[in-house]
């Protein structure tokens, strides 16, 4: 198989035919092997009807079935545990990327050796207020955090090696970070191409602004695994025992002083009415509570089992 199209969708009924006539057209053209893999994320329209009328005219359709909305990130997970081609292209359902790319993307992973291509929407079609100042600036803390000079992060049009989509793991919301999670995986070469962006068609957005609030966290939180995530110990341990050691210091140096001027018979207050003792004590609380923080996360790593965070319902031509 040389190239698997992988598309999650959610309430996309009216635009599936449309968008497979396309890729098929596209790929029947160029005579390349392909399948087409859709992920119905829990649709509540008739998205999976028109998926299964399409896999009865083409085989090469294959489909899989939610048993309720998980998100993007878990279809595609879904879709790259079964693809099977050697180039992995994911685009969106709502016929805003555009099909005609494949063939230069799929050149630029074979011929020019790229283990992952992102597209760049140079020129949008969104609205300015809500999406394209917030896109900006997202991708620029993005770049800076991660290191990775690329323009758009969350563009759904990306071309893959087979094996990096086997080897990352997609979940929570982290679909936007694939780059920087193949990155950290120790897939270096990463570049993007210039896409063409089209106004959607049909239906409405099903991301709003909060996607934007919720990508700055992940962001927060992919930015400490990438550094921590195999070795949680090496930050909470030495934060914990560096706070730890504070206020044992802290707390030992209160207590030697009111030995020595009880013994020097020189007037001093309780322990307990020095502000010291309770900032040692908090110290040393924190210290412990960060250091077993650390120990359960290695605990938590080592068992790991790489369990599945969806549930399908039904599939289609696998």
């Amino acid at each position: 198989m040389e190239i698997s199209v992988v598309i999650p969708l959610l309430n996309e009924e009216e635009s599936l035919q449309e968008l497979h006539d396309w890729i098929a057209n596209v790929m029947q053209s160029n005579r390349y092997f392909y399948e087409i893999i859709f992920i119905d994320d829990g649709s509540t329209d008739t998205s999976w009807k028109v998926i299964e009328k399409l896999s009865k005219k083409n085989n090469a359709v294959k489909g899989i079935r939610f048993q309720k909305n998980y998100g993007k990130s878990q279809a595609l997970d879904a879709g790259f545990d079964l693809a099977s081609g050697d180039v992995v292209i994911t685009m969106d359902a709502d016929l805003q990327d555009n099909p005609e790319e494949i063939p230069e993307l799929y050149n630029l992973i074979v011929k020019e050796n790229y283990d992952l291509i992102s597209g760049w929407k140079k020129k949008r079609y969104d609205n300015v207020i809500t999406k394209n100042i917030p896109s900006k600036l997202f991708n620029a803390a993005a770049r800076r955090t991660s290191g990775l000079k690329l323009h758009d992060f969350n563009c759904g049009l990306k071309a893959y090696k087979n094996e990096v989509i086997k080897t990352v793991k997609v979940s929570g919301e982290m679909h936007r970070y694939i780059p920087v999670l193949a990155k950290n995986a120790g897939f270096n070469k990463i570049s993007e191409k210039v896409v063409q962006h089209q106004a959607r068609k049909y239906g409405v957005t099903k991301f709003g602004i909060d996607r934007f609030v919720n990508g700055f966290l992940d962001l927060i939180t992919i930015s400490f695994l990438s550094k921590f995530g195999k070795r949680p110990m090496h930050f909470f341990g030495l934060w914990g025992t560096l706070m730890f050691l504070f206020g044992t210091t802290s707390a030992s140096y209160i207590g030697i002083l009111k030995l020595y001027k009880v013994y020097n018979g020189i007037k001093t207050i309780l322990v307990t009415d020095n502000p010291w003792f309770f900032i040692a004590l908090t110290s040393m609380i924190l210290g412990t509570l960060l250091f077993l923080a650390g120990f359960i996360g290695e605990l938590v790593i080592k068992s790991n089992n790489n369990e599945k965070h969806y549930a399908i319902k039904e599939k289609l031509n696998f």
